[in-house]
């Protein structure tokens, strides 16, 4: 994809709609009734018709499919099916594009206004007359299909199995080569990543051992300690911690892939004494005594009402003066799940929740909260070099998932990273102790040495 010139910020950018009458023509002056605002994008429609601002990105209706996708589903999921089957695109960035919307809404406000019946009976006409009414369109093969009990074991495992499943393959692409799917820790400064001008040399894979070292550090794991690490992925923190610090660790994970992953990488590195892996639920692990317990990025997906039993579990798993360290993600009120697209493509029955709650939520079993380290940057550049890696390999990716998978994951990335970038969404490092009968906690006086002020190794 190529980039594009956003439209001026600040003003409405300069209007040439023409007088045609060809699809976009029509269509445009409906969406921004329906919306109460003038629409920041360019419309390019099947029939060749273009009506909008000139400089403006370009959204390009292929066929009346599209339309037809919205009369069904006239919301963020329609807009992102129609997206995903190819049916509606972006002639430019995709983040430009998605970034522009954004804006606009936000300054429209939450509500569109209210239409009289004669602007609907206006609004059927013109979809009557541009074919966009007729059956619903199918959904896409790619939209998650679960059963069951919400967060019941069963449909927990179905709806890790849809992400995490999609193949090691796919992840070998798309990941460096630690394999970590997860926020990674960028030390050095803006731009100052591959290709952007700054330490040569540096790029995803040096931010996510950045990160693993920073986590071994603050869980002050050393040779012979115990950590449990509960949603351990494709091990880049198991393995790595029993690599560098000689810890004995116990990883589980709900993925089959995952697991299978792991146990190869254990054998192959020759770790198969420190390094046990179990294809469980975190419901199941039998309690333990551990130095350490780590948990990265997997509370997102335990759920609203499960998330005290969650927070108990970590407790049970440590010993007294033990350290745990969740890294989480964070949202508002609003849409805690990430939003249609999300819930109903990439992460099913996910659900986050402000700092504060996830705080309170682990002092309520027992915790104490010892650090709290904000990672938000850090997360729009993990993503986007992820995204970028998807770019460059398009079509690889194309090849081992189809077209339409691709696109659902493009769509993914690029928009999560907007969210972090614009703080909609958040992940912090939550370190906490639980303390021991007199109150004390294995922690340093200060934590000089997790940034590399000094090591205790």
């Amino acid at each position: 994809m190529t980039g594009i010139r956003p439209a001026t910020a600040g003003r409405p950018p300069r209007r040439r709609t023409g007088t045609g009458t060809g699809a976009a023509h029509q269509l445009l002056p409906l969406a921004e009734q329906i919306l109460g605002a003038r629409l920041p994008l360019r419309l390019r429609a099947w029939d060749g018709s273009t009506a909008g601002p000139e400089g403006a990105p370009v959204v390009v209706l292929r066929s009346r499919r599209a339309l037809r996708r919205l009369v069904w589903q006239p919301d963020e999921l329609g807009l992102a099916q129609a997206y995903i089957t190819g049916d509606l695109d972006i002639d430019g960035d995709l983040t430009d594009g998605l970034r522009t919307v954004w804006g606009a809404a936000r300054e429209r406000g939450p509500r569109p206004p209210e239409l009289t019946l004669a602007d609907r009976a206006r609004a059927v006409g013109t979809m009557l007359r541009l074919g966009a009414i007729g059956p619903r369109p199918p959904v896409p093969s790619s939209q998650a299909r679960l059963g069951g009990a919400l967060h019941s074991k069963a449909r927990d495992r179905a709806a890790i199995s849809h992400h995490y499943d999609l193949s090691n393959d796919f992840y070998a692409l798309l990941l460096d080569e630690t394999m970590a799917y997860s926020c990674g820790y960028w030390t050095t400064g803006e731009g100052e990543v591959e290709g952007e001008g700054g330490a040569a040399g540096y790029g995803s894979a040096d931010a996510q051992r950045d990160k693993l070292e920073l986590v071994c550090r603050k869980l002050g794991l050393r040779p012979g300690s115990t950590l449990l690490d509960i949603g351990c992925g494709w091990g880049s923190l198991t393995l790595y911690a029993a690599e560098t610090y000689r810890t004995r660790v116990t990883a589980v994970t709900l993925a089959a892939e995952q697991a299978r992953y792991v146990t190869e990488q254990v054998t192959a590195r020759g770790l198969t004494e420190l390094v046990e892996v179990r294809l469980s639920d975190y419901r199941d692990i039998e309690a333990g005594s551990y130095d350490a317990v780590s948990t990265i990025e997997m509370g997102e997906h335990v759920g609203d009402a499960e998330y005290p039993g969650f927070t108990a579990t970590l407790h049970r798993m440590l010993r007294p003066g033990g350290r745990v360290l969740v890294q989480q993600m964070s949202r508002g009120a609003v849409a805690p799940g990430g939003g249609a697209f999300i819930e109903s493509y990439i992460a099913p029955d996910m659900h986050m929740r402000p700092l504060g709650d996830t705080v309170s939520l682990l002092e309520g079993a027992g915790l104490e909260v010892r650090a709290v380290e904000a990672m938000r940057e850090h997360y729009t550049r993990t993503i986007r070099a992820w995204h970028r890696t998807l770019e460059e390999r398009w079509a690889q990716f194309g090849a081992l998932v189809g077209e339409e998978t691709a696109r659902v994951w493009r769509l993914y990335l690029v928009g999560s990273a907007l969210a972090f970038e614009e703080g909609r969404m958040g992940v912090d490092q939550i370190l906490a102790v639980r303390p021991t009968d007199r109150g004390r906690g294995d922690l340093p006086p200060t934590p000089r040495h997790w940034y590399g002020e000094g090591d205790t190794r």
